[in-house]
C-alpha cells in the first residue's frame, strides 16, 4: 500500500484506462463476492488523483530534456525534443511511452515561477499528450538503466494560440508488476515562449558579462632590478587555457551584444603573465611560469572582443563594497584604499585593452544594498549603483516591471537588475538538461515581462560575478536565443542607466536591517581591515627610507587592494593566508635593513671610536636614515660629547656601511650602548642593537713609568741642544781669534788649523762623555767650554727634534 500510495494522481491516456480498468474487473470477478470494499479500492488507484510527485522529487522514472530547438518557435518550425527517461524504481517499467504536453498560456511572470517550482502532476495545467505519432514507445526500461529518447513535432501541431508562455512537459507513462495499469511515472516540465510576429514595443535588455577571478598575483617580485611578478599558484593560466573558464567567457562573449563588466586586477594579472613571472612553491621556493603563450594569446582575443563594445571597469581588484561598508570604514585608511583602487581602474584597462572604459557604475553582491553601501560604493566617484529587483524591492503595488533606472538621491542612480532573470544561471549547469531549462526559463521570463504592458521599458540582466564554464555557456545560449528574438533589443548599461525612470518605482534604499543575514556572513571582518590598516603602516614607516619607493609602494598597494577583493567571500581561511602573506613579506623586505649586531666592546683610555654597520640587503639603495648610539651610562661614557650623537645614513643596494662614534671615557667600568636606526621624521626604523663598552683607566704606577719615561725623552732632547749651542759658541770664538791676529801679527802668528782644538780633533776621551778637568789646557783656548745660551733660532736646515 506504500508503494502504491507513490504513485498517486498519474493518468493514463482514456483508451488504456478502459481497457485496464475492463480486465482488472474480469480477473477480479470471482473474489467481489466476498470482498465488496475492494472494487472501490482499486478503482482510486487506477483513476488515480490529480496530485504525483515528479521526477525530479522521488518519481520513479527521471525525466531529462536535454534540448529544446529552437528555443523560440516560430511559423512553420519542427519543434524537437531529445533527453532521456530513467527508471530510478525497483520495479521494471513496461508499455512506457514518451509524451509532449502543452499547457495552457501563462498569464504572470510569477505563475512561471510557480510552474518551475511545482513537484506534482496535475493534469489540467500540463495538459493533455499531443498524441499522435509524437511519441516514443519502450517495450520496458530496466531499473536503474537509461534510454534516449528524441520527438519532433510540427509547430502547427501543438495548436499554439496567442502569443505568450506555455508549460511545455515530457512525461513517461508505464505500469510495474505492482500496479499493473497506465499511468505518469515521471515528467519534466520547461516553457516555450510563443510569439511569431515581431511585437510593437520591444524590451531594451541589457545583459552584463562579467570577466572576473580570484586574486592569484602576490605583493612579492623577484630580487632583481626587473621585478620579476611572484604568484601564489597557475590557477589563473588554466582558467585562461583553451577551454578554461576565462577562455570560454572571451570566445562566447565576442559573439554577443553586451556590456563587458572587468576587473582591471585579472587585465593586470594577465599582462604580468606575458613577460618573466614566477610561481610559489614549497617553503619559500618559487619556479618559472611557463604560459606566457596562452596569456598572449587570451589578451589577443580579449582586445578584438570589446572593440566597438561597451566596457565598465570596476575598482581594481573588485573590492567589497558590502564588507567595507559594515566592518571596514571605522578602520583608517580602509576607503582610502577604495579611492585608490578606482584611480587605477581606467588607466590599467585602457593601456592593457586600449578601449576607454567606463567607471562610474559600482557593483555590490548580489546587487544587495543599504544605505551605508551606497554611501561607499559612491565615495570613489562612482554615481551609479548596480543593485537588484529583490533587494530594491518595488512597493507601489504597480502591475507591471518598472524601467531598470531609479533616482535614490544625491545624484545617485540605482540601476536595477531583473531578480527573476539574473540568477538562472547558477548551480550546476554541466548537464544538458539543467542547461536547458534555465535557458527556456529566461526566455519565458523575458516574453512575459514584454507582454505585460505596451509601455517600453529597460531592464538589466547581471548574472553572478564568476560564472563557470557551463554557466557562462548556458547564459550564451540564452542570450543568443533572446537576441534573435522578436521582443527585445539590446542596450548598453550606460543607456539603461540614463533612460527615463518609471515615476511609480520604488527608490527608497532598504534600512541595514533588511541586508540578508546569508550575504554578511561571508562578509570580511573587522579585524581584516585592521590588519590591511598595519601592513600599511608598515609600508609607510618603510618607504620613506627607500631611494625608489614606487618599486615597493605599487605592488604592495596593489595587494592591499586585493585582500579587500569580492572573491573572498565564502575563503575566509583563504583570505586570511592571503593577508598574513602580504604582511610578512613587507616585514621581511624591511629586515633586509639592519644593524650588525655587535660583541661587547673594550676603550682602554680616555677616547676612542666605536664603529656600527649598517646592512643593505635590498636590490635598491635606501637613503633619509638615521643612526643613533645613546649611552646607558653617560656619566661613565659620552658620545661625541653627550649622552647620544646621530649621523645620517645611505646605503646602496647589496651593500653595508660602518659608521663610526667618536667616544670619550669619564670612569672606569661598563656602559651599555645602544644603536637604533631612525627614519628622518625620528620614527624608529628596525630593531635596535644593545651592546656593552667596557671602560680600562690607566693606573697610578702605569701613570708614573710614562711620565718618567716623557721626561727623559725632553732631558735627553735638552742635552743635545745645549751641546750644539756649545759647538757653535766655540766656533764663533775661534773666528773672532782668528780675525785678530791677522790684524796684530801677520801671516806668521796664525794658527795652523790642524793644530785648532776644536771637537773634532779632541783626543777621544774628551769629545766625548769624559770629565773636562783631565783635558790640558789650550793656551789659545780664550773662551769657556760652554758658550752663553741663545735663543736665536736654529739654522736653515737643521732638523729639531721635539
Amino acid at each position: 500500500m506504500a508503494e502504491a500510495a507513490d504513485f498517486q494522481g498519474m493518468s493514463p491516456s482514456p483508451a488504456r484506462r478502459w481497457l485496464r480498468r475492463t480486465g482488472a474487473l474480469l480477473a477480479g470477478a470471482p473474489l467481489l463476492a466476498g470482498l465488496l470494499q475492494l472494487p472501490a479500492a482499486v478503482p482510486s488507484h487506477a483513476a488515480g488523483q490529480d496530485s504525483l510527485k515528479a521526477a525530479s522529487g522521488s518519481g520513479t522514472v527521471a525525466v531529462a530534456v536535454d534540448s529544446l530547438t529552437p528555443a523560440v518557435p516560430g511559423d512553420g518550425d519542427t519543434l524537437t525534443v531529445s533527453g532521456t527517461v530513467t527508471n530510478e524504481g525497483k520495479q521494471e517499467v513496461t508499455d512506457a511511452q514518451v509524451d509532449l504536453r502543452l499547457g495552457p498560456a501563462l498569464n504572470t511572470r510569477s505563475d512561471i515561477d510557480t510552474v518551475a517550482g511545482r513537484a506534482d502532476y496535475q493534469e489540467y495545467l500540463d495538459g493533455a499528450p499531443v498524441g499522435g505519432k509524437y511519441v516514443k514507445e519502450f517495450a520496458k526500461l530496466t531499473p536503474g538503466v537509461s534510454q534516449r529518447f528524441s520527438i519532433s513535432v510540427p509547430v502547427d501541431k501543438l495548436d499554439l494560440g496567442q502569443d505568450g508562455v506555455y508549460p511545455f512537459a515530457v512525461s513517461l507513462s508505464g505500469e510495474t508488476s505492482a500496479q499493473p495499469w497506465d499511468r505518469v511515472l515521471g515528467i519534466q516540465r520547461t516553457f516555450l515562449p510563443w510569439q511569431p510576429d515581431g511585437a510593437d514595443t520591444k524590451t531594451r535588455t541589457t545583459v552584463l558579462w562579467p570577466l572576473i577571478s580570484t586574486s592569484h598575483m602576490t605583493a612579492q617580485t623577484g630580487s632583481n632590478e626587473s621585478q620579476t611578478p611572484v604568484f601564489r599558484d597557475d590557477d589563473l593560466a588554466k582558467e585562461i587555457s583553451p577551454g578554461g573558464r576565462l577562455q570560454q567567457l572571451v570566445s562566447l562573449g565576442k559573439e554577443l551584444d553586451v556590456t563587458w563588466v572587468i576587473d582591471p586586477e585579472l587585465l593586470a594579472s594577465v599582462d604580468a603573465m606575458t613577460d618573466n613571472y614566477r610561481v610559489q612553491g614549497e617553503g619559500d621556493t618559487t619556479t618559472a611560469g611557463t604560459h606566457q603563450a596562452v596569456a598572449n594569446q587570451w589578451l589577443a582575443e580579449l582586445q578584438e572582443a570589446v572593440q566597438d563594445k561597451e566596457v565598465v571597469a570596476l575598482p581594481f581588484a573588485d573590492p567589497d563594497l558590502a564588507s567595507l561598508a559594515h566592518n571596514g570604514t571605522n578602520v583608517t585608511g580602509s576607503l582610502n584604499h577604495l579611492k585608490e583602487a578606482a584611480d587605477v581602474a581606467a588607466d590599467t584597462v585602457d593601456s592593457i585593452l586600449h578601449v576607454e572604459p567606463t567607471t562610474d557604475f559600482a557593483w555590490p553582491v548580489n546587487g544587495a544594498v543599504d544605505p551605508s553601501i551606497v554611501k561607499v560604493a559612491t565615495s570613489a566617484g562612482a554615481d551609479k549603483v548596480i543593485t537588484r529587483s529583490d533587494s530594491l524591492v518595488e512597493t507601489r503595488g504597480l502591475p507591471y516591471t518598472p524601467s531598470a533606472a531609479r533616482p535614490i538621491g544625491g545624484g545617485t542612480t540605482a540601476v536595477v537588475a531583473d531578480a527573476r532573470m539574473s540568477p538562472l544561471f547558477q548551480g550546476n549547469l554541466t548537464r544538458a538538461s539543467s542547461s536547458t531549462l534555465a535557458v527556456q526559463r529566461f526566455l519565458a521570463q523575458s516574453l512575459a515581462l514584454n507582454l505585460q504592458t505596451g509601455k517600453q521599458r529597460s531592464i538589466v540582466v547581471a548574472p553572478q560575478r564568476m560564472p563557470t564554464a557551463s554557466q557562462a555557456q548556458a547564459l550564451a545560449e540564452a542570450v543568443t536565443a533572446l537576441q534573435a528574438g522578436t521582443w527585445s533589443q539590446s542596450q548598453e548599461l550606460t543607456a539603461a542607466a540614463t533612460a527615463k525612470p518609471d515615476s511609480g518605482a520604488t527608490t527608497k534604499v532598504p534600512a541595514a536591517s533588511q541586508y540578508p543575514s546569508s550575504l554578511r556572513k561571508q562578509e570580511l571582518p573587522r579585524s581584516a581591515y585592521e590588519q590591511i590598516a598595519t601592513t600599511q603602516d608598515k609600508l609607510d614607516k618603510f618607504k620613506v627610507i627607500l631611494s625608489k619607493e614606487s618599486r615597493v609602494v605599487t605592488p604592495f598597494g596593489r595587494a592591499m587592494n586585493r585582500e579587500m577583493s569580492t572573491s573572498w567571500r565564502g575563503r575566509s581561511a583563504e583570505a586570511a593566508d592571503y593577508r598574513n602573506g602580504v604582511e610578512a613579506y613587507i616585514d621581511s623586505l624591511a629586515g633586509q635593513v639592519t644593524l650588525i649586531d655587535k660583541s661587547e666592546t673594550k676603550l682602554s683610555g680616555r677616547s676612542a671610536m666605536i664603529p656600527v654597520t649598517v646592512q643593505n640587503n635590498l636590490v635598491q639603495g635606501v637613503e633619509h636614515l638615521v643612526l643613533r648610539l645613546t649611552s646607558k651610562s653617560p656619566r661613565r661614557l659620552e658620545i661625541g660629547g653627550e649622552r647620544y650623537y646621530e649621523q645620517d645614513v645611505a646605503v646602496s643596494g647589496g651593500h653595508s656601511q660602518t659608521v663610526k662614534f667618536t667616544t670619550s671615557a669619564q670612569a672606569n667600568g661598563q656602559a651599555t650602548v645602544v644603536a637604533q636606526l631612525y627614519t628622518e621624521d625620528g620614527q624608529p626604523y628596525g630593531t635596535p642593537v644593545t651592546f656593552d663598552v667596557k671602560v680600562t683607566e690607566f693606573t697610578a704606577t702605569v701613570m708614573l713609568v710614562i711620565g718618567g719615561g716623557f721626561l727623559l725623552l725632553v732631558l735627553a732632547g735638552f742635552r743635545m741642544y745645549t751641546q750644539r749651542k756649545r759647538a757653535a759658541a766655540r766656533e764663533a770664538d775661534e773666528s773672532g781669534h782668528e780675525e785678530t791676529s791677522d790684524t796684530d801679527g801677520g801671516p806668521e802668528n796664525q794658527e795652523d788649523p790642524e793644530d785648532r782644538l776644536t771637537p773634532e780633533n779632541l783626543p777621544k776621551e774628551e769629545s766625548g762623555t769624559g770629565s773636562r778637568a783631565d783635558a790640558p789646557e789650550q793656551p789659545s783656548d780664550l773662551t769657556p767650554d760652554t758658550a752663553t745660551e741663545s735663543a736665536d733660532p736654529s739654522g736653515t736646515g737643521e732638523r729639531v727634534d721635539r
